[in-house]
């Protein structure tokens, strides 16, 4: 992606750690200066995702004690494996995983939604993470109600239950709608709850706003379009406000309650291909996250919105629609003078998936990721998708990205003020 010839680099090769092409030859040479440039310290994150207990608890229905222990072990494999920030989903669907006043406890902790865990997990990772000298930042996804589309399953009180003029059923779930003002201030009102309680390193978003699309289905905002839409050119530039406002918002709230807990949003990676827009990547991505998602992700990081960014590019090096080899760079140009950080996510998830190109079954894959990246002085880490890879590690990438990168434990770095600021 984005404008590589402006950087000098020849990126369409694959990378290799025995012998680098030219362009690598002179990403290599740049490397040194890239580092220098670094001011803090370097990102080591990993994702642990509990939405569907996809990394933890590794099923519903624990007691309180063998959740409490396969956290802590999520947080030890962290240091083991040498990284500095653990990116905590609390919030995966319109639930908790602390003690919420707005939402319920999430039913992957118990199997039943609204059930109180006897315990409170982010409190508990929040504390231990910081012990381990790890960051720990809170993930939350804003507008996910359900993995399905019967509010019958939800909790009597649940707030979409109470408020069903704020749901949308689509593509087999259930969302918040995104353009109803009462929405918007509720779903900030559930997340800041958790900064407020707890001196959380980083809120942070991933990559859901409106829904990915879903052939032949139409995400109903009809209503609220009709109500709020007036004064844009079309609907499209509307539901782009009304992301584009949720950032803002959310940064704003989130200074003044903590001003030292930062504000990351982690997209899918192509903003625009070229064929769409000159100032868009050099790629054919099927899906453009400003048309499709209506996330203006380049413009949250040039109005510095956001403290840093944390594209998913996840693709290997030479993937024709979406080369990583070009990705970074247009995100490199993207933060440039901004003071937003760039982080890049990484699919370790497929290493080793016999579903997954030929790049993906050879263990160091992943390495040249970082090899590469070492040439561009705007990228400040990496964070891993996800937590259970980072354990099981299939094929050894993790442990080869380790070896060849992570020679050194990750300094650990002040964690946020204990008590939240006045207001």
């Amino acid at each position: 992606m984005g404008r590589i010839s402006r950087r000098g680099f020849t990126v369409g090769a694959a990378l290799t750690l025995a012998g680098l092409t030219a362009g690598d030859a002179v990403a290599a040479g740049r490397s040194t200066t890239g580092q220098k440039a670094r001011n803090g310290r370097e990102m080591r994150g990993m994702w642990l995702a509990t939405v569907a207990n996809r990394d933890w608890p590794s099923r519903s229905g624990l007691t309180a004690d063998e959740q409490r222990a396969e956290l802590l072990g999520q947080l030890d494999t962290a240091v083991r494996r040498r990284l500095n920030a653990v990116v905590f989903q609390a919030r995966p669907t319109a639930d908790s995983l602390w003690p919420s006043p707005y939402e319920p406890w999430s039913e992957v902790l118990t199997g039943t939604q609204g059930k109180d865990p006897g315990w409170d997990p982010l409190g508990t990772a929040v504390t231990e993470a910081h012990r381990r000298g790890l960051e720990l930042h809170a993930w939350f996804n804003p507008y996910r109600i359900a993995n399905h589309t019967d509010p019958g399953r939800l909790v009597p009180t649940h707030p979409a239950r109470l408020h069903p003029e704020w749901v949308v059923p689509y593509g087999g779930k259930l969302y918040y709608n995104p353009g109803l003002p009462e929405v918007r201030r509720f779903v900030q009102d559930a997340m800041i709850d958790a900064v407020r309680k707890y001196p959380v390193d980083a809120v942070h978003f991933d990559d859901y706003f409106y829904p990915y699309p879903v052939a032949g289905q139409t995400f109903d905002d009809d209503a609220a379009y009709a109500t709020y839409g007036g004064g844009f050119p079309d609907r499209a530039a509307w539901r782009r406000d009304n992301i584009d406002r949720l950032v803002r918002e959310t940064a704003r709230r989130i200074r003044k309650v903590r001003p030292r807990t930062r504000f990351g949003i982690s997209p899918f990676a192509v903003w625009r291909n070229r064929a769409t827009d000159p100032e868009g990547s050099d790629t054919t991505a099927g899906v453009q996250t400003y048309d499709n998602l209506h996330a203006d992700t380049r413009k949250w990081v040039r109005e510095r919105w956001i403290d840093y960014v944390v594209p998913q590019v996840y693709w290997n090096i030479g993937f024709a629609a979406a080369d990583y080899a070009k990705l970074l760079p247009w995100w490199s140009d993207v933060v440039r003078g901004t003071g937003v950080r760039l982080y890049i996510g990484e699919a370790l998830y497929k290493a080793g998936d016999p579903a997954q190109p030929a790049a993906w079954q050879d263990p160091a894959e992943l390495s040249r990721h970082l090899t590469y990246a070492k040439g561009f002085p705007e990228v400040r880490g990496h964070v891993f998708f996800s937590a259970k890879e980072v354990g099981q590690d299939k094929i050894g990438a993790m442990a080869r990205v380790v070896a060849d990168h992570y020679a050194r434990s990750a300094p650990a770095v002040p964690s946020a003020p204990a008590t939240p600021a006045d207001g």
